[in-house]
């Protein structure tokens, strides 16, 4: 029998970009702790190889630490790491690839394939690799796969990195196409792809792992590396599939209508954790009142939750005879200016700078009350 993982798209050297400098740099470190988890598992599950499906990093000018980090982040399984390129790290003339190696950090048990190839191992498996060798291309690199072969008896694993023709969610066909009947048309008893950023089953030959850590706000079961066994050529692969995120990505869209709406958010929030990876947009009319205890809400959310983003725009403020009292704007010029405020909402080119005046208004007229 033969044993493996399947994983691919580490993106390790990933940036977050649009979080806040202290929530990116505990993202990217999550990159580097997935990459330990894995090697932790096949240990554990006594593979004989770990498939590493392209994207290995997630940018050719990583720094050179990044590089030493993620080889010695390998320690923890002393079997075969079979690698090769994809998209982000392309096996250019000069490459992140290139410089690993000058740095002498790749360690001994780990099979760099930066070419397309064959590659024939004493377990019983051989591994036909189609790695990319450009950022894009439109050629189907795995196609020499129909025309390889293998030792007699050995299992047949493809290893590639692109987009399987008309097959994938969203219309993400573009360069790097790969056949659907790719495992089919070579004999492949098991196609391990990189690409697709979560777990997707083409066929019952031909997997995508997806990324181990979870990278960005949709829904494609991501945070998995898949355990793969094969009795024997031509046998069906048994698949199973093993959770190793350590952050949980979710995109909250909420629409507030009536007071409970806002209760029950804002008890949502309070259930907010250190695995909680948060996109929240909301929409929606609000008193000042409960606009107040929202804002609140949302901050206290964000000092617990690994990293929240909060989208208020599309919300729109409706003053109560309440809060008009509250801020002494029953009346005279402050009254006016609320008034105002409230009605250029409306206005496309100023709502939202009208929204964030009343906002500020009562929070000045929170904060002085606060005083003492």
């Amino acid at each position: 029998m033969v044993h493996f993982l399947h994983t691919a798209d580490w993106q390790i050297g990933t940036r977050f970009g649009q979080f806040g400098p202290e929530e990116a740099a505990l993202l990217a470190e999550a990159r580097f702790e997935a990459v330990e988890n894995i090697a932790r598992l096949a240990s554990q599950l006594g593979v004989q190889a770990v498939l590493v499906a392209g994207d290995v990093f997630d940018q050719q000018t990583v720094t050179d630490r990044v590089v030493r980090r993620l080889f010695a982040s390998l320690a923890g399984f002393r079997g075969h790491w079979i690698m090769i390129p994809g998209n982000h790290d392309a096996a250019l003339p000069e490459s992140v690839w290139t410089r690993a190696l000058r740095l002498n950090c790749i360690p001994g048990n780990v099979k760099l394939l930066l070419a397309p190839q064959l590659l024939s191992f004493d377990e019983g498996f051989s591994i036909l690799a189609a790695p990319l060798t450009q950022r894009r291309t439109f050629d189907d690199v795995t196609e020499f796969f129909d025309r390889a072969v293998t030792a007699e008896g050995h299992v047949r694993i493809g290893l590639s990195h692109g987009s399987v023709l008309e097959r994938l969610p969203e219309g993400i066909d573009g360069g790097n196409p790969i056949a659907a009947e790719r495992a089919q048309r070579a004999s492949l008893d098991y196609l391990a792809l990189g690409d697709w950023h979560g777990l997707y089953q083409i066929n019952e030959r031909t997997w995508y792992s997806g990324t181990p850590e979870t990278d960005r706000f949709r829904e494609n079961r991501s945070g998995m590396v898949l355990e793969v066994k094969i009795e024997e050529p031509r046998a069906l692969p048994q698949v199973s599939e093993h959770r190793i995120g350590r952050y949980d990505w979710q995109r909250w869209d909420e629409t507030l209508a009536v007071a409970s709406d806002v209760e029950m958010l804002t008890a949502r929030l309070a259930d907010l954790g250190t695995r909680d990876v948060v996109q929240l947009t909301v929409r929606g009319a609000l008193d000042l009142a409960a606009s107040s205890r929202l804002e609140a809400a949302i901050a206290d959310a964000q000092a617990r939750a690994r990293a929240l983003r909060a989208d208020l725009t599309g919300i729109r403020l409706m003053p109560t005879p309440q809060d008009l009292a509250e801020l002494g704007a029953q009346g005279g010029y402050l009254a006016n200016v609320v008034e105002r405020l409230r009605a250029l909402q409306d206005d496309a080119a100023r709502g939202k700078t009208a929204a964030e005046a009343l906002l500020l208004l009562s929070r000045i007229h929170r904060d002085l009350g606060n005083k003492p």
